[in-house]
């Protein structure tokens, strides 16, 4: 038995299970981490697993320009895939995907406990014993309403660092690729050096704000270095 970490993004929650870490590593383990989106089964694309808080968002996997990538919808829900990788941050810092939204959360805002809605959420998770209280998440984020590069603690969970990288509407329809360097950010944000990763997650809701949201997210790289990530 293997103790793993389930999270809210906003409020952590700890989970045992026997579920083994799957992860592919592309053109050589010195090179780069994909965590890969393929077809779906029971709700969520092979490999992830799926969590609801609240209502029942729609997980679906489709065809991109660019491969596979989810398509999530919500509608006054809350819900998060998640997926078991281990690898140390300093080692693969560099992460890059790309994503779309196609319909924001009215109202929300980050910033405040009552609309903390977002229509893509892509979170980096670093368990530390005891997971409830010590956990790190670090969460890049599509808001509706807090301007891009903002970077606060979640009003939900004090181990929960935001980096807002779209606000609003600007964007909005369009493949976008992000890129970031994890180990930076979150040395920026908590402090202190990062433990090992253990899962990415990724998150839609809309149930604060009573609204609707939908959204794509692509395969999530990670790389030594920005120059091997592009």
């Amino acid at each position: 038995m293997i103790l793993k970490y389930l999270f809210h993004p906003k409020v952590l929650i700890i989970s045992l299970a026997a579920y083994l870490s799957i992860f592919s590593v592309s053109d050589g383990a010195d090179k780069e981490i994909r965590i890969q989106i393929s077809r779906l089964s029971s709700g969520a694309p092979d490999g992830w697993k799926l969590k609801e808080w609240k209502g029942k968002s729609e997980f679906n996997v489709v065809d991109a320009e660019f491969g596979k990538a989810i398509n999530l919808k919500s509608n006054s829900s809350s819900s998060a895939l998640y997926r078991d990788v281990s690898f140390k941050l300093k080692e693969y810092p560099v992460i890059r995907w790309n994503w779309k939204v196609t319909a924001l959360p009215k109202g929300a805002d980050v910033r405040k406990k009552s609309t903390d809605d977002q229509a893509a959420q892509v979170y980096v998770i670093f368990p530390r014993f005891p997971a409830s209280i010590n956990s790190r998440l670090v969460g890049y984020i599509w808001d509706t309403t807090a301007p891009a590069g903002t970077m606060l603690t979640s009003t939900k969970s004090s181990n929960t660092k935001y980096i807002v990288l779209r606000s609003g509407n600007d964007g909005t329809g369009k493949w976008l690729t992000e890129q970031r360097n994890v180990y930076e950010d979150y040395r920026k944000l908590f402090k202190e050096e990062p433990p090992a990763v253990g899962s990415i997650s990724v998150m839609i809701d809309s149930d604060d704000t009573k609204s609707s949201a939908e959204s794509f997210i692509g395969d999530i790289h990670f790389s030594r270095d920005i120059n091997q990530s592009k």
